[in-house]
């Protein structure tokens, strides 16, 4: 068994809804056990136009499966959701998203597949939830720990527990 962790995020319709089918989705695949789950956190559209902001929350599972494997569970969840893939490589609004940010310290670079997720250490949409689950941890390529990762962020978009945002 391995452990790993997935970020869920969603930006369309019921968020919170969207992110919670996901997590029953991954709960009902065999092979995979959720241990825990982030605080649901609203969060800045990172490198999109979007003026839509997100959901997003960390969880860490326990899982049989291979990276691969599991991948293909999270895009069968992702479809299943209701996902659109952008075609023209740029990102888009979407129901959810489910990225796999860690298996366990292992360093993946297939074509497909690449774990640590590569945008993981840009982005506090990810590393505030991570903050929660395993500030400790050491990125395996980049040698820092989340909290370091986190110190790190030079312009990080905004990220505050889900409720909390006031519209301005």
């Amino acid at each position: 068994m391995m452990t790993a962790y997935l970020s869920l995020g969603s930006n369309l319709g019921d968020r919170i809804s969207y992110i919670q089918q996901a997590a029953s989705s991954l709960a009902e695949v065999n092979g995979v056990t959720i241990l825990q789950t982030s605080t649901f956190y609203e969060t800045e559209p990172w490198n999109m136009d979007s003026k839509i902001w997100f959901v997003n929350a960390v969880m860490e599972i326990e899982t049989s499966l291979s990276p691969q494997e599991l991948l293909n569970e999270c895009q069968r969840i992702e479809r299943q959701l209701g996902k659109v893939s952008s075609n023209e490589g740029r990102y888009a609004d979407r129901t959810i998203d489910i990225d796999i940010l860690f298996f366990g310290a292992d360093i993946i670079n297939d074509e497909g597949i690449v774990i640590p997720h590569r945008f993981m250490h840009l982005r506090a949409f990810t590393l505030v939830p991570l903050l929660e689950l395993i500030p400790d941890f050491i990125h395996p390529v980049l040698h820092k720990s989340i909290a370091d990762l986190h110190s790190d962020l030079t312009n990080p978009e905004m990220v505050v527990l889900y409720g909390t945002r006031v519209e301005m």
